[in-house]
């Protein structure tokens, strides 16, 4: 080994104060989760303001999806090998660029190409972890500081979306313009790419080697394809059995299937299908998938619900954009705490029951808002149970996807957990959208009650197969998964 190698493989991380590093990944975290949450209190008023319809608005979930997965396998894979912190820095500009466009729309279109850039923030989590785990390689406590960073984390990004749901409702209502509080997350963007440009450190620690640009390409074609047809499946023209949709269905899935081929022959693959051979990185892949569907697919569709009128559509509760915003913070406090409980629930009862038990949790949330719906305290409680459990399962598989990689990988096995999100919660999306479509009247933009207590079922029964799935995780005999995968 040369001198020159030597230094690069040697972590500079060590001459970054810890505090700054913690400050700084929490910093991005909660510019993250600003520009996840700000557009919750909005949505009813965009019906208005843009003309569009309730069903309409779940594309703003789909195409920041869809971006989504287009974005994460590529900076994660790229972070690993030139270095995260230089490629966050290009993600953060990335993101800023769709925030200000999305501030500067006046059209549903315009707003759609902003998320659609805003998307890359998938990208912040796992280059973010690699950060933190090129630390805790000099650590005495590698394992355990990774999950603490981990929990702060997920902490931290739960705190942006509370804060962004609370400013873009009180901008709403304190400013005349309708689409004032759309410059939201350019702010917070705008602040964490200034202050964390100085203070991240650059992750020494890099295994060299190519980007997997055929495989990449293959992945993002067949997930989009396949999200299309599930987003527009059963819409007009778009129907189950119309051509455009099984095109969309089946080449998508023909589409994935010759990408895990071409994945299983190339030397550096962009995502290592081999690990899915392993029973927890399937168990663990399938959580995520049932977890998000509820978690994102009802991203709209509660809101709505909170600002309809109920004089006027018979259901709803009849809040105003800051109203709305107040009414979401139970459910996203409980999941902050939940995911900052969650690594002592894992030591004291496993990281199995800590899953099923998110699950089950979720389940009993959307149970409880689907039966209590007319009494808003008991619809709330019913969303904070929700978010309890979604807190666990933000931690415990994004804890559990790092841990199953190798040190050399962890953002590729932090991206393909933010992928899964991403893919879940395009599913979810989906569904509620073609929920949504066909119980909304001609002529009406919000649609009939049973399309929300149809949403709220649809999610509880997916949580509870998630809880089953759970059960199937086996707790490694070694201290790190990613041994076994090495």
């Amino acid at each position: 080994m040369t001198p020159t190698d030597v230094r690069d493989t040697r972590p500079a991380v060590r001459t970054t104060p810890a505090a700054a590093v913690i400050a700084s990944v929490a910093l991005v975290e909660l510019s993250s989760g600003i520009t996840q949450g700000f557009l919750s209190p909005l949505l009813r008023g965009l019906t208005q303001t843009l003309g569009v319809t309730a069903a309409d608005l779940n594309w703003i979930s789909i195409a920041n999806l869809l971006a989504s997965v287009v974005f994460t396998p590529v900076l994660s894979r790229m972070g690993d090998l030139y270095g995260h912190r230089r490629v966050l820095r290009w993600n953060l500009a990335l993101v800023l660029l769709g925030s200000v466009l999305v501030g500067l729309s006046r059209s549903f279109p315009a707003l759609l190409a902003g998320q659609i850039l805003q998307g890359a923030f998938a990208g912040f989590f796992p280059l973010l972890v690699g950060i933190l785990r090129n630390r805790a390689r000099a650590g005495a406590d590698g394992e355990g500081e990774s999950r603490r960073g981990i929990s702060y984390m997920v902490a931290a990004l739960v705190g942006g979306i509370a804060l962004g749901l609370v400013a873009s409702g009180f901008v709403a209502r304190t400013v005349d313009s309708p689409t004032a509080a759309l410059w939201v997350p350019a702010v917070a963007i705008s602040l964490a790419l200034a202050v964390t440009w100085p203070l991240l450190p650059e992750s020494a620690h890099r295994p060299g080697g190519r980007i997997d640009w055929a495989g990449g390409i293959l992945l993002c074609l067949g997930l989009v394809a396949v999200m299309l047809g599930l987003g527009l499946g059963g819409t007009p023209g778009w129907e189950w059995t119309s051509g455009r949709t099984l095109g969309c269905l089946v080449g998508g899935v023909l589409t994935c299937v010759l990408w895990a081929a071409v994945e299983l022959r190339v030397p550096e693959p962009m995502i290592d299908v081999r690990m899915f051979r392993h029973r927890n990185v399937v168990v663990v892949s399938l959580v995520t998938l049932t977890f998000t569907f509820g978690m994102i697919g009802l991203q709209v569709a509660n809101p709505v619900f909170l600002g309809t009128s109920p004089a006027e559509n018979g259901y709803g509760l009849g809040l105003d954009p800051f109203a709305t915003a107040l009414a979401m913070l139970p459910n996203m406090l409980c999941l902050a705490l939940g995911a900052l409980l969650a690594p002592a629930v894992a030591a004291a009862v496993s990281d199995r029951l800590t899953l099923v038990a998110g699950s089950l949790l979720m389940a009993a949330g959307y149970l409880l808002s689907l039966t209590c719906h007319a009494d808003g305290a008991l619809f709330l409680a019913g969303t904070a149970v929700a978010g309890l459990g979604t807190g666990f399962l933000q931690h415990s598989t994004r804890t559990l996807a790092v841990e199953s990689v190798p040190a050399d990988r962890t953002s590729v096995g932090s991206g393909i957990n933010e992928l899964l999100i991403n893919v879940g919660g395009s599913i979810g999306a989906a569904a509620v959208l073609t929920v949504f479509a066909a119980r909304t009247p001609a002529g009406r933009t919000l649609p009939v009650l049973d399309a929300y207590t149809t949403s709220w079922t649809l999610c509880t029964v997916v949580s509870l197969a998630g809880a089953a799935l759970a059960l199937l995780y086996r707790t490694p005999r070694a201290a790190g998964a990613g041994k076994e995968l090495r």
